[in-house]
């Protein structure tokens, strides 16, 4: 039979952990979930424990090795391995919450029996920062009505600081092969670039109000901690252009609804801020240079966009080189540290 839902584990050197995510997944009375867990070249025991795992729950779960081409290459991968009509992304040392997986799978098969493709089912995601008692949940309370099915003009506006991320997504396996997606490789911070470029094709989405994803923050060599990523700047930057010339193509190739456009100028905006800023917390001359270069590039892709992401006050000031916009963003930045939680 085939199966319901999809869940690729992309793996790098995961040995330590990756056990504790995939155990969240083989939960009791899923067997319409296939696992898909993805080696990338790791140096460690990944390989092995995958394999054993398979072994152990061979209706169920499946590894595949590859050599090392990064998360999206993972993502890539287990995309062209994928049976299941819906399709979701676990990293390694996050896991899925049992009580909202199981609702998540009701709604799921709900659907299936009434013969409703949806394009894109949404959850919460929490951020299970490392030292933290409280634990921040993420939702979309504001933007997306709840519990049927929506289009694009029933969304909302979504806060300033908020947009759908990987671990909110489920998306509907053949959507993605229809929209010909094939995420970045040998790059970190693709999960933006998954979350951003098939949405034009959602037609259809829905909003399960429950706090599904657990997303681990708190290792010292984390894409997402600040060194790291400052790091790699150059890898982000690179995603943000490839999601600006996307959604340049987008706008004019097709009329999008005017709340998905003004979520994706949005988005847009929201990535460009994160790179300007770790450019401005780097301090450099160089990165001085190149947070520069980041709005004559987006200029240079299309004129008329880089009009519409410099309109939003974030927009308005992470553009900007003078002392006062960078006070602001500074004091931004913190603040978004203190309300997030971000590492």
């Amino acid at each position: 039979m085939k199966p319901l839902l999809t869940i690729v584990v992309p793996c790098f050197n995961s040995q330590e952990y990756m056990e504790h995510c995939i155990n969240s997944l083989l939960a009791p009375g899923h067997s319409d979930v296939e696992v898909i867990i993805v080696n990338d070249g790791s140096h460690d025991n990944t390989a092995a424990i995958a394999d054993r795992i398979a072994q152990e729950n061979p209706t169920q779960v499946r590894a595949v090795h590859k050599a090392n081409g990064g998360h999206g290459s993972a993502i890539n991968a287990g995309l062209a391995n994928a049976n299941g009509a819906y399709f979701k992304v676990v990293d390694s040392d996050d896991w899925l919450d049992a009580t909202a997986y199981g609702q998540v799978m009701e709604r799921l098969r709900e659907l299936h029996a009434q013969h409703i493709a949806l394009d894109m089912l949404v959850t919460n995601f929490v951020y299970e920062k490392e030292g933290k008692a409280r634990k921040r949940s993420v939702h979309y309370r504001r933007a997306l009505p709840r519990n049927r099915v929506l289009g694009w003009d029933d969304v909302r506006s979504f806060w300033t600081w908020q947009y759908l991320l990987m671990h909110s997504l489920i998306y509907r396996t053949d959507l993605l092969r229809e929209c010909n997606l094939v995420v970045p490789e040998n790059s970190f911070y693709v999960d933006n670039y998954f979350a951003f470029v098939p949405m034009p094709q959602v037609k259809s989405l829905q909003y399960l109000d429950v706090d599904l994803y657990r997303y681990f923050i708190g290792r010292s060599d984390q894409s997402v901690n600040e060194k790291v990523m400052i790091g790699r700047i150059d890898q982000q930057i690179n995603v943000n252009m490839l999601m600006v010339k996307a959604l340049s193509e987008t706008r004019q190739t097709m009329i999008m609804p005017a709340s998905l456009e003004r979520y994706m100028i949005r988005y847009a905006t929201l990535v460009s801020a994160v790179s300007s800023v770790l450019l401005l917390r780097d301090g450099t001359p160089q990165s001085r240079a190149k947070k520069r270069q980041i709005w004559d590039q987006i200029r240079g892709i299309d004129a008329d966009l880089d009009k519409e992401l410099r309109k939003p006050i974030v927009g308005y000031v992470i553009s900007r080189s003078n002392w006062a916009a960078e006070f602001l963003m500074r004091m931004g930045y913190h603040l978004s540290r203190i309300l997030v939680g971000f590492n």
